[in-house]
């Protein structure tokens, strides 16, 4: 029942990460689905009720079947090469992202707005005066 639960958390928690938009977070919820698909892997082999298969004298019908065990060794192999894929692209994408931090997404929102430019509120958002401007007067 416990290792239920835990495959059951851990699934959840890797699901709503995976859902986010942020690469780092898929990454991350990419690894929990792996871990929670190792420990279903182990929890199927049932090692816990088994024998060891190091001795000669245990009877093998009651040993413990190593393919779930190799297929987990080779599944954790495989979800860290992801694993470290994934958080290379963030990290390229990261430094593709022409935003640096929160001020810069700001003076992006109002240069994005569909309000007509006020070129005075842009250059408050870029910390500069704002620029005098001379109109002609219309006839």
């Amino acid at each position: 029942m416990i290792v239920a639960i835990i495959v059951g958390l851990l699934a959840a928690g890797g699901v709503y990460l995976v859902l986010q938009r942020e690469m780092l977070r898929i990454a991350l919820g990419f690894a929990l689905l792996s871990h929670a698909v190792n420990v279903l892997l182990v929890a199927a082999g049932g090692t816990g009720r088994r024998d060891q298969p190091l001795d000669g004298a245990v009877d093998p019908q009651t040993t413990a079947d190593p393919l779930p065990q190799a297929f987990v060794l080779t599944a954790i192999v495989i979800a860290f090469a992801i694993t470290v894929y994934m958080l290379a692209l963030s990290v390229v994408g990261r430094r593709d992202d022409d935003t640096r931090d929160l001020s810069d997404a700001a003076r992006s929102e109002v240069v994005a707005s569909d309000d007509p430019l006020d070129v005075a509120e842009i250059a408050r958002a870029y910390g500069a005066a704002a620029p005098e401007i001379h109109k002609e007067p219309t006839p």
